[in-house]
């Protein structure tokens, strides 16, 4: 639980300072700044530059972040986004933060050791997404939510990204790529109708590129660590 702004590195400090400006801009020049969507925003890319790092502090902040976006989607009757980040997202991020807590890094205990993604991993995830895509399409149908296909799917990404996410695993990141370009689809036509909505818009743009480099991040980390792991199990031992 240490100070997580200490290991940013040059580049991680661009990008975060770079992210905050994007969508404290983009809040900023609207007609109507909402303070909550700001506030969200902040939080969220910050989760997001923390999770690259594998900092535990980034499913603290997503605890906060699901709190504040499920206000936010409450506001707009997207009761798909709602459910999904108080009832899913949130939680998930806990069982994280305690499982990110008790599997340090062994190269550095202020990261969370990757996981490799087995098959079992992969079945399990097939089998339990499809039962949580079915059965909330069908609450979300019944509260009549808007644009009911795309926040569908979006609870199929958001649970695949906070599934992988405790699991370790990187492709977490990709997980929330893929929530993100849904998210921003449900906020532009919530744009459509409401103009105010614009920001939030383009918040997931913001974090759709700071996902992508949390996943690359995570896979430099992961190749070093294996390469480093094959030159300890290759050193020849003497005859």
């Amino acid at each position: 639980m240490n100070n997580p702004v200490r290991s940013l590195s040059k580049r991680e400090w661009v990008i975060w300072i770079a992210s905050l400006a994007a969508v404290a801009g983009a809040n900023v020049i609207s007609n109507d700044v909402d303070w909550l969507t700001l506030t969200a925003a902040m939080v969220g890319v910050t989760s997001l530059i923390f999770a690259a790092k594998g900092n535990v502090w980034a499913q603290i902040l997503m605890i906060v972040f699901s709190v504040l976006y499920g206000i936010i989607s409450w506001r707009f009757q997207y009761w798909g986004e709602m459910i999904t980040y108080l009832g899913m997202t949130m939680p998930m991020a806990i069982w994280s933060t305690i499982t990110w807590l008790k599997n340090p890094s062994k190269e550095n205990s202020s990261e969370v050791a990757i996981r490799p993604l087995q098959a079992k991993h992969i079945w399990r995830l097939a089998f339990f997404g499809a039962i949580v895509t079915g059965g909330f399409y069908f609450i979300l149908r019944a509260l009549d939510t808007p644009n009911i296909v795309f926040s569908t799917i979006s609870i199929t990404t958001s649970f695949l990204a906070a599934s992988l996410t405790v699991l370790r695993s990187s492709y977490y990141a990709l997980g929330y790529a893929s929530n993100d370009i849904v998210l921003i689809v449900l906020w532009v036509l919530a744009s459509v109708k409401n103009p105010a909505y614009i920001p939030v818009a383009v918040n997931f743009v913001i974090f759709l590129f700071n996902d992508i480099y949390g996943f690359i991040s995570w896979k430099t980390r992961e190749v070093k660590r294996n390469a480093s792991a094959c030159r300890q199990s290759c050193v020849p031992r003497d005859a």
